[in-house]
């Protein structure tokens, strides 16, 4: 493994958020009931499955697929965002990660990953999937990406951009890619759903506080803070809130039975 390698799928990848747990929890955008749907259908009743939710940070996506009534083991290292995250009953929060998850030989019925699968290291991950999952059971690959056609929503993403300390922000199609071309998967296919995030001034600037490649003091966050103030000024309705559009892009593919 390269040392940029090791700094993307190492320890960088799990502390990075650590000062941005309660960000996180606040201000990152959910996932509508169309995600969902699309990660379990087929896979009979939910309330019989048994999900993997890995880099699950503050239990987001953990708690939509457990309200669906599955049993969901919300796998993430950083203790921080485990913390951070609201209680559900049926969701169980493991210390692990998506390379050494801790859970049983085909122990569950669908491996998701939200909005974190890029930070994984492919390979071992891609064993590990293999190993978990029962014979033909789904892995599931999803990240909200901003959509920068929307006008309010691209002048954000060229002040958060403009800001960033390194360039992790697109690397999510690198990691669709690497999972689609693994023969240990079959049936991949893509979907896109559409998904929209109403802040107001407050929520705004928690949203980008929760962005873990932008500086959080210094001239460069004063620059960024007043970005936001003047977008804010410009876009918001009414109500004082803006919306923040993203396309919740989606990959499924089951593991080959034996």
């Amino acid at each position: 493994m390269s040392e940029k390698t090791g700094a993307l799928h190492g320890r960088d990848s799990v502390t990075r958020f650590t000062a941005r747990a309660e960000s996180y929890a606040a201000y990152r955008p959910s996932y509508p009931p169309a995600v969902i749907d699309a990660l379990v259908n087929g896979l009979g009743d939910p309330s019989m499955l048994c999900i993997a939710d890995l880099g699950a940070g503050t239990g987001i996506s953990a708690r939509l697929l457990a309200d669906r009534g599955a049993r969901v083991f919300a796998v993430e290292p950083n203790s921080a965002m485990r913390h951070a995250a609201a209680p559900h009953p049926r969701v169980h929060f493991c210390d692990g990660t998506a390379e050494c998850t801790g859970l049983d030989n085909s122990s569950v019925d669908l491996a998701t990953a939200f909005q974190a699968y890029h930070w994984f290291d492919p390979e071992p991950t891609h064993r590990e999937l293999v190993r978990i999952l029962k014979p033909g059971g789904r892995a599931a690959l999803v990240w909200n990406v901003r959509d920068d056609s929307d006008p309010f929503s691209g002048s954000y993403g060229e002040l958060i951009c403009a800001a960033a300390l390194d360039r992790e922000v697109e690397r999510h199609q690198g990691a669709a890619d690497a999972f689609a071309r693994d023969r240990r998967f079959s049936g991949v296919r893509r979907q896109v759903v559409k998904n929209q995030q109403r802040l107001d001034l407050a929520g705004l600037i928690g949203r980008m506080e929760s962005t873990s490649y932008v500086p959080h003091e210094g001239p460069v966050h004063a620059h960024l803070l007043a970005g936001l103030h003047e977008l804010h000024a410009r876009y918001a309705d009414s109500e004082g809130y803006v919306a923040l559009a993203y396309r919740a892009e989606i990959t499924l593919g089951e593991t080959r039975r034996t």
